[in-house]
């Protein structure tokens, strides 16, 4: 099967798009992450949702997460309010911390997809054409659903 065939409609924000808005299209619709266009609507990035844990939580509790644990409610609730002036853009590591871009061309086959998505360590590919032109995605649960078909049903 070759990614066109695996590539599905995916939300897409822009560099300005509100954090906030972003943040809750990933947890509405249960996605991993979303794909960052450019205005001229190419992929630039994917933001995936650990990247924006990652904006939010200080960084002594990413190096000692046990350290979570003092903070009691509302506090976890006030760290939430750091997306509220933000944009994407805000919220992406800096250009030189950031790994290429996972995309594939339409043709690519699902073996050449997992690896893209195990080199990049994302949920998320992109699929665009010989134009950049982003013609869907392809996520881990859609990749998987195909690896691993369930089995038939008895009949």
């Amino acid at each position: 099967m070759r990614a066109r065939e695996l590539a599905e409609q995916f939300p897409v924000v822009s560099l300005t798009t509100d954090a906030l808005t972003a943040a809750r299209a990933m947890g509405d619709q249960r996605h991993p992450g979303l794909i960052v266009c450019d205005d001229d609507g190419r992929p630039h990035t994917v933001l995936p949702g650990s990247q924006v844990l990652r904006f939010l939580l200080p960084a002594y509790i990413q190096d000692d997460p046990a350290l979570a644990r003092v903070y009691d409610e509302r506090s976890s609730d006030e760290l939430m309010t750091k997306l509220s002036d933000k944009s994407v853009k805000d919220l992406l590591p800096t250009r030189q911390d950031r790994d290429e871009l996972p995309v594939v061309d339409p043709d690519a086959t699902t073996l050449e997809v997992a690896a893209v998505m195990v080199q990049m360590r994302s949920p998320i590919v992109a699929v665009v054409d010989e134009s950049g032109q982003l013609l869907g995605a392809v996520t881990l649960s859609r990749l998987f659903e195909v690896l691993f078909p369930g089995e038939p049903s008895a009949g």
